[in-house]
């Protein structure tokens, strides 16, 4: 099940871990990824505050935690390739996962198909 929040992050449950990466659309805005700094393991992390921090030809951006919780885990991948970002959003691109704390905040988000109406709202 994947979920969306209005600032463009996915979230994949896997059981009380939260897989989190930002949308193809959040990707797309960026242009091309030159730059990611991920958290550290271990890390706290609260819903709606900087995770990680993403930087683009064009832009540089935040990355903001969908879910509260702890880092358990980091695509150390991505330093030495950040444009996976842009490659596979949605896959090998992903962030960071999260042990969730509170995991009906996953409930708060969007799912699929009002993600994409909120999406489609914007142009």
């Amino acid at each position: 099940m994947l979920r969306f929040s209005k600032d463009h992050e996915w979230v994949r449950r896997d059981g009380d871990i939260a897989v989190v990466g930002i949308t193809d659309y959040a990707q797309g805005q960026l242009g091309d990824v030159v730059y990611v700094e991920l958290p550290e393991i271990g890390k706290k992390v609260e819903k709606g505050k900087e995770a990680a921090v993403v930087e683009s030809v064009k832009a540089a951006s935040e990355v903001y935690a969908p879910v509260s919780g702890e880092v358990v885990a980091v695509n150390e991948a991505l330093a030495g390739e950040p444009a996976k970002v842009n490659a596979d959003p949605m896959g090998e691109g992903w962030f960071l996962k999260i042990r969730m704390s509170n995991p009906g905040e996953l409930e708060e988000l969007m799912d699929e198909a009002a993600y994409k109406d909120y999406v489609a709202g914007l142009s």
